[in-house]
């Protein structure tokens, strides 16, 4: 199993959305923290500060970087974009949850409780 899938419409919206920043330092991170409706939540976005510990993927050209303790998290995790006008935008579907929030924003795993937070849905 793959650390990450990231889909191929969900790497061009990503791909556009770096081109528009026009800085080429820019990557995209994802990562998970404690938190959200569920306990732990999603964390996606454009970052241009690596670390040593960081995992480095890439995605037809996408570099995706990956902190290491977001990384036991995300084992198996498929982002993908739906364009649907006002309701379009990037899904996560994570193997690893056990539960997930109504919004999607946020999941619980087997072992691990995280800390849930009032849902504001």
């Amino acid at each position: 199993m793959s650390l990450l899938k990231i889909s191929d419409e969900a790497t061009d919206k990503i791909k556009e959305m770096l081109e528009a920043e026009e800085n080429p330092s820019l990557f995209l991170r994802v990562g998970v923290k404690e938190g959200g409706c569920s306990g732990f939540s999603y964390g996606m976005g454009l970052d241009d500060d690596q670390k040593a510990d960081d995992t480095i993927l890439d995605f037809s050209g996408l570099k995706v970087v990956v902190d290491s303790d977001s990384a036991k998290y995300l084992y198996g995790v498929e982002i993908d974009y739906k364009d649907a006008g006002m309701g379009g935008g990037f899904t996560i579907d994570n193997p690893n949850a056990v539960a997930s929030c109504g919004c999607g924003a946020s999941f619980k795993v087997k072992d691990e409780e995280g800390k849930a937070e009032k849902c504001e849905d």
